[in-house]
């Protein structure tokens, strides 16, 4: 379908399973538009590994104003940071999706889920939630595939599917501008 109606969408991040999520979360939300993505690397501002709900929000939102930053013609801005937190001595893994165009914001987190014990031991040495997964699970790069969810479900949610449901719920206040949001 051809269409002349065009968003130009940036995301915080080269990494191309968070690109093609956001690419299919506008998509499902703006079917009646083209949607170009462009990414760009920026930093997060919080840890290589967030360790708690906050830190991986702040991470989301730092990305979409840097991206906003070098960007400022753009219709969207996007931020996605995935993090760990520990409770009841549990290890959980979630993510922010944080969205934003010039006249709102949007802000969502995926599905919290818990980790394996073998993969809390790998985080406490020091390891990314990615390279942990590669050592214990003998993948390579699997954060740019189909992520911890991926492996974990054994496929039934892709870490591109993680993404794209808090991106669409990130949209809400956006499609919803008739409505008032919290700022």
């Amino acid at each position: 379908m051809t269409t002349n109606k065009k968003l130009q969408i940036v995301v915080g991040s080269r990494n191309p399973v968070k690109l093609k999520a956001t690419e299919e979360a506008f998509t499902r939300v703006f079917p009646n538009f083209e949607i170009a993505v462009e990414g760009v690397s920026v930093p997060s501002g919080v840890a290589e590994q967030p360790m708690s709900d906050y830190e991986t929000k702040a991470g989301a939102v730092a990305r979409v104003r840097a991206v906003q930053d070098l960007r400022p013609d753009a219709h969207f801005w996007v931020g996605l940071e995935g993090g760990l937190e520990t409770i009841d001595h549990q290890l959980w893994c979630m993510a922010w999706a944080v969205v934003m165009s010039a006249e709102r914001k949007g802000e969502a987190r995926a599905a919290a889920f818990p980790l394996p014990q073998e993969l809390k031991v790998l985080i406490e040495q020091g390891n990314e939630l990615g390279a942990a997964d590669d050592l214990l699970f003998g993948r390579v790069n699997s954060k740019q595939q189909d992520g911890t969810v991926g492996i974990l479900t054994r496929g039934a949610i892709t870490r591109l599917e993680y993404y794209v449901h808090p991106l669409v719920m990130a949209l809400i206040p956006v499609i919803n501008s008739e409505l008032s949001f919290a700022a």
